[in-house]
């Protein structure tokens, strides 16, 4: 072998050798690398603990624990893309100013809020955070307001709308051919807001209210001040002389009233809306489409079953997760865009892919028809068409929509 192929071979063997060393120094670069870092804002108000029925008291983490099995669905997969999400909690105590919480949300990095407030709160949080780039989950309001006059471009919607609620079980009711109901509303403002849905619902899907009634709340417990006893006297003679109908329909958000109507009715009669039949985005009983090992997952690492408000704050979360995924940044702007556009769509334990709906920021979701401790039916029900999406046959389609982003 002569000095020339001498010289080529230790030539080529430089060569490899500083070829490796580069791959190992980008590889070390890249491990060195910080993560990309999401941080989360979650905002909430305290609320009272109360409910009709002891077991159905929500816990105290309620939506937050939701929101935290997300972020660590959302850090697994990001141990492979250099992502880390974190979450920054902030209760509002009565009187304290919306606005200012998220401002502070914003001097601390979180530069996407999911927002579990009333929705006068919810709008001074968000008109705040606009002007830091802030964009907000509404997890928790159902008011159609938020959808539609007051709707906002930095504001999404995880939480159903009421008309959504109202049509999901309005569908089913129609199919069933129970078509004449009787409508028991409550004395405070959401069970009134909550009855206007149930009337355009009736309209929209051919029902009948053919009469109306006000179950006015006189301040006493919640649960029954007289035990079981006085209940059993007391709701039929308030469902007595009732015009012919085939379902009793309650709207009581407010939780005063309708957990005592199912079997007490003067007339032998099924109960839907806020008791008996109740339209939800997520029950514990769900346990289609994937949803027992979110379930148990759930349950093993919180102690307690998954609440619709757990499920709706998961969603925020993955839905930011998913599109951190795509994108690779953490510009909530950028983020918000992708979600907005065809190419988004979330898994969901809930049968279909879930997706936004562009002119209102609402997302598309089935909702389950629960009788507390079974899925009796999901809606959408079969046989009601959408020209894009069955999806859309549930709250108010874009040719309704009063909402200018």
């Amino acid at each position: 072998m002569d000095h020339t192929d001498l010289f080529g071979e230790s030539l080529t063997v430089a060569r490899t050798l500083i070829a490796a060393a580069v791959i190992l120094l980008t590889i070390l670069a890249a491990r060195a690398t910080e993560p990309l870092e999401f941080k989360i804002g979650y905002l909430r108000t305290e609320k009272p603990r109360a409910a009709i029925s002891l077991v159905q008291v929500p816990a105290e983490n309620n939506g937050l624990a939701g929101a935290q099995a997300a972020i660590n669905d959302n850090n697994t997969t990001g141990k492979f893309l250099d992502q880390h999400f974190t979450l920054d909690e902030v209760k509002l105590k009565d009187g304290e100013d919306p606005a200012a919480a998220a401002s502070g949300l914003a001097d601390r990095g979180a530069s996407i809020v999911l927002a579990d407030l009333p929705a006068d709160a919810l709008l001074r949080a968000a008109d705040a955070g606009r002007a830091h780039g802030q964009v907000f989950f509404n997890v928790g309001a159902p008011d159609e307001r938020l959808r539609e006059n007051d709707c906002r471009a930095n504001v999404i919607h995880t939480a159903p709308s009421r008309a959504m609620l109202a049509d999901a079980l309005a569908q089913y009711l129609a199919w069933k051919q129970w078509r004449r109901w009787f409508l028991v509303v409550g004395s405070h403002e959401p069970d009134k807001l909550y009855a206007d849905a149930l009337r355009h619902a009736a309209t929209r899907f051919g029902a009948k209210i053919v009469g109306e009634k006000v179950f006015e709340d006189t301040g006493g417990s919640r649960r029954s001040d007289t035990g079981v006893v006085q209940v059993q006297r007391q709701i039929p003679v308030f469902t007595q002389q009732l015009p012919a109908y085939d379902v009793l329909v309650a709207a009581d958000e407010s939780e005063v009233f309708a957990g005592y109507l199912p079997y007490r009715t003067w007339d032998p009669r099924p109960v839907a809306g806020s008791a008996g039949l109740v339209p939800t985005s997520w029950d514990a009983s769900n346990d289609q489409w994937g949803a027992t090992q979110m379930q148990d997952r759930f349950i093993r690492e919180f102690k307690r079953p998954m609440t619709a408000l757990d499920m709706q704050a998961w969603t925020a979360v993955r839905m930011i997760g998913e599109s951190a995924a795509h994108k690779r940044v953490n510009d909530p702007k950028a983020l918000l865009d992708f979600m907005k556009s065809p190419d988004f769509a979330l898994a969901a334990f809930k049968g279909q892919k879930l997706t936004l709906r562009d002119w209102n920021l609402q997302l598309r979701q089935p909702i389950l028809l629960t009788d507390g401790r079974t899925i009796v039916s999901v809606s959408p029900q079969e046989g009601f068409m959408h020209q894009f999406s069955e999806l859309d046959t549930l709250g108010y389609d874009r040719s309704e929509s009063k909402c200018k982003l």
